[in-house]
């Protein structure tokens, strides 16, 4: 069978006419008489392709296409209309239909046209499943940004990845420690086995070694049960240290050595277990300086820190503002069932202004909190807390060249995303010549994908 489709007019000989041909073709057809029909059938069953008459009864064709993109968004849509007008086949393709056929049917170029929809639609899901391959070989788990900074952070997680290298990851709390931190075991050998996460700092200083080392049952009041630690757990994967600052330094010792003799030993045993583990740890806070303190051990930070990835805040990197913003809605219209277009010009500038203390974290639960509270397409000033409300003159340093450059960046970047990356087409809106473009890109480190 080549593919399914549905056929919808509410002419019978149309309908059945349609049904014959193509099933002699070799596809498998179902038909309908009207738009409610229609789309009852998209309901309960999957199609490839919907061939759909734009005048019916009850739902027109162009009622059932909006209404099809919604809940069956995979399915390609063919309008036939009686009136060979211009603006009726713009008017479709812009709606989403894939392609049109004007009455009186030519059945062969009706062939002709399935044949050719069947084949770009096995292109796309080819090229989707490929790009699945390669977003499952380097997959960055919502790590969001483009610009140098974290291009930066990219490459490191590409070039560790493949190592059994022990890796810390410093940044400030909210910067996206744990996304990185999944991604390196997403690319690396060990993807298929555990990943898992412990915050050292929500973890009492008495449970630390059970925790980390497990226990044997009668071990101490209350261990009623064997239990494994999480290098146990976390054997043959990655175990990812969160907080890692904030270990006492009596159980430091003790992590050290399992670090190097590979192994550990479960309170109230004097059986060791062998463990292959990845390590990954992450603090918020400057170690040299705790090891200067005498609050975390020289040896260890080490042992902890041979490739270290720092993550840029977010006012190192504001041009990525306008990708997480859009990611953000796009993930809070799915899971608050919303539709927001986006933001507004207006709110845009604010959210680029203001100064995130709490980092991407902050912004996320801004944008939850605006995608909730929006009565409009777009969120507006009005929608954002009023803290983010600051004098735009802080978005920019007080040096001019300095702030020239950040604002050609910006927009140079805006816009050719704008222009899906057509370069010639963005220096015609920009006014310069298209070396002068190439010529700014290379100067001002401009993102360019």
């Amino acid at each position: 069978m080549k593919g399914t489709i549905l056929i919808a007019d509410d002419e019978q000989e149309i309908r059945e006419s349609l049904s014959l041909i193509l099933e002699e073709e070799g596809y498998r057809c179902t038909t309908a008489e009207d738009g409610d029909a229609a789309l009852q059938e998209i309901e309960s069953s999957n199609f490839d392709i919907l061939i759909a008459d734009i005048k019916m009864p009850k739902l027109n064709g162009m009622q059932l296409m909006e209404k099809v993109k919604n809940i069956s968004p995979q399915t390609m849509i063919i309008i036939i209309t009686a009136y060979a007008t211009v603006e009726t086949a713009v008017h479709a393709l812009r709606s989403g239909a894939s392609d049109y056929i004007v009455k009186p049917l030519d059945f062969d170029e009706v062939i002709f046209r399935v044949k050719h929809l069947m084949n770009r639609r096995e292109m796309e899901l080819e090229n989707k499943y490929l790009k699945d391959q390669i977003d499952k070989r380097f997959n960055f788990n919502n790590i969001i940004g483009d610009s140098p900074a974290m291009r930066q952070v990219y490459d490191m997680i590409q070039r560790v990845a493949q190592s059994t290298t022990n890796v810390m990851i410093t940044g400030k709390s909210g910067t996206g420690k744990e996304l990185v931190a999944r991604a390196i075991h997403a690319n690396s050998d060990r993807a298929n086995k555990p990943f898992i996460p412990i915050n050292c700092g929500a973890i009492p200083d008495n449970l630390f070694e059970s925790e980390l080392f497990g226990y044997k049952k009668g071990a101490f009041t209350g261990a009623n049960t064997d239990k494994d630690g999480v290098f146990k757990t976390a054997n043959g994967g990655t175990l990812f240290l969160d907080e890692v600052a904030e270990i006492p330094l009596h159980v430091q010792v003790k992590l050290l050595r399992a670090i190097e003799a590979k192994e550990v030993k479960p309170l109230g045993t004097n059986v060791t277990i062998n463990i292959d583990v990845r390590l990954v740890a992450a603090t918020n806070k400057d170690l040299m300086e705790e090891v200067e303190e005498g609050r975390f051990r020289e040896d260890l930070f080490y042992r902890l820190n041979i490739v270290d990835i720092r993550l840029p805040s977010l006012s190192e990197r504001k041009e990525d503002i306008p990708l997480l913003v859009k990611h953000f809605v796009d993930k809070y219209n799915r899971e608050l069932k919303r539709n927001i277009k986006g933001v507004d010009n207006e709110t845009m500038r604010t959210l680029m202004n203001y100064k995130w203390k709490g980092q991407v974290r902050e912004l996320e639960n801004v944008i939850e909190r605006a995608v909730l509270l929006c009565d409009n397409e777009y969120i507006t000033r009005k929608d954002l807390p009023p803290t983010t409300h600051q004098d735009m003159n802080d978005f920019y340093p007080d040096d001019l060249k300095e702030a020239t450059k950040n604002f050609e960046r910006q927009h140079i970047s805006a816009l050719l995303r704008r222009c899906d990356g057509d370069k010639k087409k963005a220096s015609d809106l920009l006014n310069i010549g298209l070396s002068s473009l190439y010529r700014k890109i290379e100067e001002l480190d401009v993102a360019t994908n």
